[in-house]
């Protein structure tokens, strides 16, 4: 009898992917109903900002480096780094700007859409080959969900 996989580090990063697309699907719904939604939009913009933020930190600073040293794939680990980059500049953006802005909505959803085709990149080739590696991702996801609470706790009290 098999025994079930212990949830590791990519399971951890994944509901996190899970979370941040679940609110996305719920902010495209928002900007299709009618009536006055300008409030929960922003309320959920700042939710996903903050999601976003906290789940690059934790991958830039635990994750990619690991993975780099462990797999030898120079461009995709690049490539992964240039989109958080992006995907910062875009939160940055949206972050300044007052949700009645006729651009607001549509960068919100371009995030959705950017941060759609990064998780894609992680699933299907960051993550088989992090797990086909030596690194042991069952002992980072305690290191991951412990810095991930830490600045959550920290962000949340500078945003109070």
């Amino acid at each position: 009898m098999a025994t079930a996989r212990q949830k590791d580090a990519c399971d951890l990063l994944d509901a996190d992917h899970k979370a941040v697309k679940k609110r996305f699907t719920e902010f495209e719904e928002l900007t299709e109903a009618r009536g006055s939604t300008r409030d929960k939009k922003h309320q959920l913009a700042e939710k996903i900002c903050l999601e976003l933020t906290v789940h690059a930190q934790i991958e830039e600073e635990i994750f990619y480096p690991a993975i780099r040293k462990a797999i030898k794939d120079e461009l995709m680990m690049n490539e992964a780094e240039v989109e958080h980059t992006t995907a910062k500049d875009l939160i940055a953006q949206i972050q300044g700007m007052d949700p009645g802005d006729p651009l607001y909505d549509a960068k919100v959803l371009v995030l959705g859409e950017y941060i759609d085709h990064h998780v894609k990149e992680e699933r299907t080739e960051m993550f088989p080959k992090a797990r086909a590696s030596k690194v042991d991702l069952v002992k980072m996801r305690d290191t991951l969900q412990a810095r991930k609470e830490e600045l959550m706790a920290e962000l949340e009290e500078f945003a109070a």
